[in-house]
């Protein structure tokens, strides 16, 4: 069952992102973690794995100070499952390490992480996945222009996750193999006037 603590977590994500939008999108930010925490739910998780599902990208896009706060509020658990779904933590200036460092540091980490934390993190990739391949459906591959990562960049990390969430036995693996099957074989329709 989800309790109050749920609903705080909502109410810090919604603070963590707030004026952020989706890459290339206005849709507001907070959708994405809405929707990793309602994979993370239909998958099995428990409230907290729904709260760090929420939380999953507070410290890394809203700021570092919001680990402490995580810690206080919702109790190590959760903070740690947050820490292992970050990727990287801007600077002071707000530079993070460069794209394909942090995504080759993020993929050795997911070999060894706890299953708890492997399904926040699968769902966050499961949920980030789909809404490529529903964007690759609306505006075809330009979708792929809203990322620091080329195409190949990104079908390569999100093939590559793929296969570690698979041989880590988590419950979202099937799907997002699937999903990543998609966006690989994607072609876009060619329309005769």
């Amino acid at each position: 069952m989800l309790t109050q603590r749920f609903a705080q977590g909502l109410e810090m994500a919604v603070r963590a992102h707030d004026g952020q939008v989706r890459k290339g999108t206005s849709i507001p930010y907070i959708a994405h973690p809405m929707g990793v925490a309602s994979i993370a739910l239909e998958y099995g998780a428990d409230e907290d794995q729904a709260i760090a599902a929420l939380l999953h990208d507070a410290v890394e896009d809203g700021g570092a100070h919001f680990e402490q706060e995580i810690r206080e509020r919702f109790g190590a658990r959760v903070a740690d499952m947050v820490m292992g779904c970050t990727d990287g933590v801007p600077d002071a200036a707000g530079h993070k390490p460069p794209w394909k460092q942090r995504k080759e540091k993020y993929l050795a980490h997911l070999e060894q992480a706890d299953a708890q934390t492997l399904l926040v993190s699968g769902s966050d990739k499961l949920h980030n996945a789909r809404a490529i391949l529903a964007d690759l459906h609306t505006v075809g591959e330009a979708v792929f222009d809203r990322f620091t990562a080329s195409k190949e960049q990104t079908l390569w990390y999100y093939t590559s996750l793929a296969a570690i969430f698979s041989r880590r036995g988590v419950p979202v693996a099937a799907a997002l193999a699937d999903t990543v099957s998609q966006m690989r074989t994607y072609k876009q329709e060619k329309f005769n006037d």
